[in-house]
């Protein structure tokens, strides 16, 4: 996709490019410089040298046909033989976007024995599954998989593709794009087709939640997003009389991994995923004292769920970022979501306003947080949250 090389005929050996170089990727031999496995083709050393003898060959998507592109595609995200759970929220997002363009939807499938994971995809309403199942597939190596990724989507040329704003997600679809020449929206909020282009409307929150962006790819294809987990409602089954097929592709070449992973850890904490968890209590700078924190832990432990917080109560050391909430912590989506002394700003709101119930309590009855809350309680917390508590314990 992108090349660097060195002309020889042309090279003097004056070092002004080794002295550029961030990455000691050049090394000086009898004069003359060679590029050697670090280098990240930056483009530093060809700016400097003053005999031309560095080049750097870089595929164009110029000229290409957009129109030749069709359909809609998901990645499809798995560990230990399971789809991730947004998977789902990605092919909900895609069966959406196929009431409004009216083409097949595909996922790209690649793993060791992933054949039942092949038919589940189907099951929520996949057309077709390009799936490569191979031993030499394992555990997930992302230099394999993106290879893997942009072959099948500069052969099978679908004119969106989709997958989900997880860590591995977010460490796939960048490399992807770089090797078929693509834009990538990340962690999108909202995904629509204009009516009139037909282009995909990417939209996701920017300047750090205080605006929404719609982005759009009018040149290059496909169209590429990554969809904010717990954001996008999640696809049904459709049942059996849904007829897809599952396409195995033998016919491409499986890369040499240069990574290795040595080990998985599994994380060790004691608290619920609050990502996965169906009743989030979040405390907020209302709480006043970290120490208070305990009354979001008893009302939490009493409804059986997770404890969150508001930007403002992790940045003041309150409680670990790992529970933050927001534009720049979680996204969730759970059953009930109670807001304990959090005003609601539009970066805490961007990640919990898609809960199915919102109940808010806070002591000012004009805080934002009322504006998207289901049930709001106007009240000193501190009175209403040991309340609550007894309540429900009783």
């Amino acid at each position: 996709m992108e090349t660097i090389k060195i002309l020889l005929d042309k090279c003097s050996g004056c070092g002004l490019c080794l002295k550029v170089c961030a990455y000691d990727a050049l090394d000086l031999v009898d004069k003359k410089v060679y590029i050697n496995e670090r280098c990240t083709i930056c483009g530093a050393c060809v700016d400097v040298c003053k005999f031309d003898a560095i080049e750097i060959y870089r595929r164009s998507f110029k000229g290409q046909d957009v129109s030749a592109y069709s359909g809609i595609c998901v990645y499809a995200e798995h560990r230990k033989n399971k789809l991730s759970s947004v998977v789902p929220e990605v092919i909900g997002a895609a069966r959406e976007l196929k009431k409004d363009l009216d083409k097949t939807i595909s996922a790209i499938l690649l793993g060791s024995g992933v054949k039942p994971l092949a038919e589940e995809l189907i099951s929520y309403g996949v057309d077709e599954v390009w799936m490569i199942d191979s031993l030499e597939i394992v555990d997930f190596a992302e230099d394999i998989q993106a290879d893997l990724v942009a072959r099948i989507l500069m052969e099978k040329k679908p004119e969106i593709f989709l997958g989900g704003g997880t860590i591995i997600g977010r460490s796939l679809l960048p490399r992807v794009a770089a090797k078929i020449l693509s834009g990538l929206t990340a962690d999108c909020t909202e995904l629509t087709i204009d009516t009139e282009s037909k282009f995909l409307k990417q939209t996701r929150p920017a300047f750090g939640g205080n605006i929404m962006a719609t982005i759009l790819c009018q040149n290059h294809r496909p169209q590429m997003a990554t969809v904010r987990h717990k954001v996008m409602k999640a696809a049904e089954k459709v049942g059996a009389g849904h007829n897809g097929k599952i396409v195995e592709l033998h016919d491409i070449p499986i890369p040499h991994s240069k990574i290795e992973v040595l080990e998985f850890v599994e994380e060790q904490t004691e608290t619920v995923n609050l990502a996965e968890a169906d009743f989030i209590v979040s405390g907020g700078r209302g709480l006043k004292d970290p120490k208070n924190f305990d009354l979001i832990e008893k009302l939490s432990k009493a409804i059986g769920g997770a404890v969150g917080a508001s930007r403002a109560a992790v940045d003041a050391g309150w409680i670990p970022y790992s529970h933050q909430v927001g534009q720049t912590g979680k996204t969730v989506n759970p059953t009930i979501y109670i807001a304990c002394g959090i005003s609601g700003a539009i970066q805490h709101l961007a990640g919990m306003k898609s809960s199915d119930i919102i109940v808010a309590i806070n002591s000012d009855a004009n805080a934002p947080i009322f504006d998207v809350a289901h049930y709001g309680i106007v009240g000193n917390l501190f009175e209403v949250v040991p309340e609550l508590v007894k309540q429900i314990t009783e």
